[in-house]
């Protein structure tokens, strides 16, 4: 049994040091992404009001899509020789984005939700693709600024979008 937190030595060109370092970020991503996937589809399930179903098919769409995140990053650490977080209880230990309430909230605290979690995953990604191209981990990097980055930015602008002030015009 291999242990959380180690690597295996694999022949893929890159330091134990390296393949150790960009693990422990990946995995904190990963429980970070696995939270945010979880987030989408609760508030993709609790949405209502008069954009329900825009948003209701929205948020759906950026869950398949952190769902696709996930694999992609796990597969990263098994590549690198380490253990990918997958149980659940594991990553609720792990992650820094804060548990939501357990009840529905209001669509926009639902969608302010979702940007501060986006947020928290970008600025861990741009801050571990910076430092994993400085260990020659140009793997790691690449995943980290090719998908997690630019899908994670994207769907923010989406969300953010649905949070501009517009007036309601009474007829």
């Amino acid at each position: 049994m291999q242990k959380f937190g180690t690597v295996r030595q694999f022949p893929i060109g890159l330091s134990h040091d390296a393949r150790m370092y960009s693990c422990e970020r990946l995995n904190k991503i990963l429980a970070d992404t696995q939270i945010l996937y979880a987030l989408y589809k609760k508030h993709h399930w609790l949405m209502r009001g008069p954009t329900f179903y825009q948003l209701h098919l929205l948020l759906d769409k950026h869950a398949g899509e952190q769902l696709e995140l996930v694999d992609m990053i796990a597969e990263r650490v098994q590549t690198l020789g380490g253990v990918a977080v997958g149980d659940p209880r594991h990553v609720a230990e792990i992650t820094s984005i804060p548990r939501p309430p357990d009840g529905a909230e209001e669509v926009p605290a639902m969608l302010s939700r979702l940007l501060e979690a986006h947020e928290t995953i970008l600025i861990e990604s741009h801050d571990a693709a910076a430092r994993t191209m400085e260990m020659g981990d140009d793997g790691t990097n690449d995943l980290l600024v090719s998908d997690v980055i630019r899908t994670g930015e994207l769907e923010a602008w989406f969300l953010a979008e649905h949070l501009v002030d517009t007036p309601l015009v009474h007829a």
